[in-house]
C-alpha cells in the first residue's frame, strides 16, 4: 500500500504508516472511531482529526474503500484486497464478506445485453438471519 501512495505522489507520514497498519490488520471493516481507538493504541499522539484527514488521503489515492452502509458510519478497508460484495446484518450491523461467481456472471449478462462493460460495482444486501439459521461465512 506505501508503494501506492508514493506511486500517487502522497508523502508517507508516521500517521499514515500507522493507519494503514490498523487497516491491512483489520478482520473487520472499522468506522473513523473505532480506527482512531485501534491506532491511537499504537500512537498516543493520533487525534481524531488526524485519522479523518489521513482517511481521506488514503480514499483519494485508491488504497482504501469507504463504505456508507446504509444508516451506519462509513466504514473502510484496503483496496488491495480481491473483488468481493457484502451482506449487511440489520440486526447486528456485521458486515459478511462473499463472492458469488454466478451474481458476477448474471451481472457481465445484463451489462453485456445493454450494451456494456462493467467497469466497477458495488452489491450490498441486507438482511436478517433466519430463525434456526446459523453458518454462513465469518463477518468482517
Amino acid at each position: 500500500m506505501e508503494g501506492a501512495l508514493r506511486d500517487a505522489g502522497v508523502r508517507i507520514t508516521r500517521q499514515r504508516r500507522v493507519l494503514l497498519r490498523v487497516l491491512a490488520e483489520a478482520e473487520d471493516h472499522p468506522d473513523a472511531n473505532e480506527l482512531h481507538r485501534r491506532a491511537h493504541a499504537l500512537d498516543p499522539g493520533l487525534s481524531l482529526a488526524t485519522v479523518y484527514r489521513t482517511l481521506s488521503v488514503l480514499e483519494e489515492a485508491g488504497v482504501i474503500d469507504r463504505h456508507a452502509f446504509e444508516g451506519k458510519p462509513a466504514r473502510f478497508e484496503t483496496s488491495d484486497r480481491p473483488h468481493h460484495d457484502h451482506l449487511i446484518d440489520l440486526e447486528t450491523g456485521a458486515v459478511i464478506e462473499f463472492r458469488s461467481e454466478k451474481i458476477e456472471r448474471l451481472q457481465a449478462e445484463i451489462a453485456a445485453e445493454l450494451g456494456y462493460d462493467i467497469v466497477h460495482h458495488r452489491l450490498e444486501l441486507y438482511g436478517r438471519r433466519r430463525k434456526g439459521k446459523a453458518g454462513g461465512n465469518t463477518p468482517r
